[in-house]
């Protein structure tokens, strides 16, 4: 959708998810989100009534669903899910090297800051990991994995990609990314 067309709901939205992911929930005012969207603040409340914590929520959902694609399209590019899984995090990695992206932790910024102090953010959060890791499980389901197990699987690959991207932020390296895809085949034997 180009900028133009775009409403300022969406302006909003993705403004907001930008922002949590990079400065975090505290750190960003609904003042920085209107200015940056370039959305009048009337449309913030008339949009989210709730407030922050209401647009902090829907950010979260939508970035949920953006990165769940990206994932799926990731693992489309081969029929073997240890490949696919490696391919994918080898993608992310050049992507962080011809980037020097900041992006990578989607919602953990946010999760970490709120998740102690606001349930409905919590709950956001959590059904984000929760699709991730069904992503992945899908992948190895397709393959012939028991259900519990690939369950399991999506869990802990995901929770390396994230764990990888914060050693890569670090160190200002993708090499955490490429170590991690090399094990992959290791994880997922039978």
């Amino acid at each position: 959708m180009s900028e133009q067309k775009k409403s300022s709901k969406e302006k909003i939205i993705e403004t907001a998810s930008r922002l949590f992911q990079t400065q975090g929930y505290h750190a960003t005012g609904l003042n920085q989100i209107t200015k940056e969207s370039g959305s009048p603040k009337g449309s913030l409340y008339y949009y989210f009534p709730e407030g922050k914590e209401q647009l902090a929520s829907v950010a979260v959902e939508r970035t949920a669903e953006l990165v769940s694609n990206r994932i799926k399209e990731g693992l489309k590019k081969s029929k073997d899910p240890a490949e696919a899984i490696q391919n994918f995090i080898n993608d992310l990695a050049d992507a962080f090297e011809n980037r020097e992206s900041q992006q990578g932790l989607p919602v953990a910024a946010v999760a970490l800051e709120t998740a102690h102090s606001s349930e409905v953010i919590r709950l956001s959060c959590q059904k984000a990991y929760e699709t991730w890791h069904q992503v992945f499980a899908e992948k190895l389901l397709d393959s012939g994995f028991e259900k519990e197990k690939a369950l399991e699987l999506g869990l802990v690959i995901n929770a390396m990609i994230e764990g990888a991207f914060i050693n890569v932020f670090t160190k200002k390296d993708s090499e955490p990314l490429r170590q991690i895809a090399r094990y992959i085949p290791l994880l997922l034997a039978k």
